[in-house]
């Protein structure tokens, strides 16, 4: 099994600056570049390296995109499929948060490619028949800022500590979007790595 790290900077001259902003930027093995490039709501180009086990990178960035299903490489050959998963509407305001902060530095990014609701999709669990949002909270700040009333979602299951962190962001009265905090990014390095940190240590 490959050793694959997701650059989470937008910082990096390996890579092109359209792909760190969309978070496609990997390293594999700490030697192999590889990359993803969005080029529709469902589908990307991989740009790898022979080397590596491109099923086992596509696997790895479908954990963070799952509405993406079709994999092409650089000559617009299709490298894998996978089943059309169930794509609806969500208001905004029915979405509960299970962070408190987002990352200025990360909305920044989301405001150059992002023309409307119809380019966001937002993960989502099934909660006491309540949707949380499991990802994308840059994306649904930066959604409620910009006036927008709903925004695209697919459900996928949710972890083990969900329910935990969804309780912690009510305590900190964090109900909907609209509550979230914007914060810079080095403070939210520290917070919210701290928060998941004493979360999961005191878990074991």
């Amino acid at each position: 099994m490959s050793n694959i790290q997701r650059i989470n900077t937008y910082a990096d001259d390996r890579f092109d600056l359209d792909i760190l902003r969309q978070h496609g930027a990997f390293l594999v093995d700490d030697k192999y570049k590889c990359s993803f490039r969005i080029i529709d709501k469902d589908s990307a180009i991989v740009y790898f390296d022979r080397e590596i086990d491109v099923y086992e990178l596509i696997d790895e960035f479908r954990f963070y995109a799952e509405h993406i299903i079709n994999f092409y490489d650089e000559n617009m050959k299709l490298i894998k499929a996978f089943p059309p998963i169930e794509i609806f509407y969500v208001n905004i305001k029915d979405i509960q948060p299970s962070q408190f902060f987002v990352d200025m530095d990360k909305v920044n990014a989301i405001a150059t490619f992002i023309e409307s609701e119809e380019d966001i999709y937002i993960p989502l669990a099934k909660i006491e028949d309540g949707f949380v949002s499991v990802d994308g909270h840059s994306r649904i700040y930066y959604a409620a800022t910009k006036g927008y009333r709903r925004v695209k979602a697919f459900i996928t299951e949710p972890g083990d500590y969900l329910k935990g962190f969804v309780e912690e962001a009510r305590k900190r009265k964090i109900y909907s979007p609209y509550d979230l905090e914007l914060i810079p990014h080095e403070e939210y390095n520290i917070k919210w790595h701290k928060f998941c940190d004493d979360f999961f240590k005191d878990r074991k």
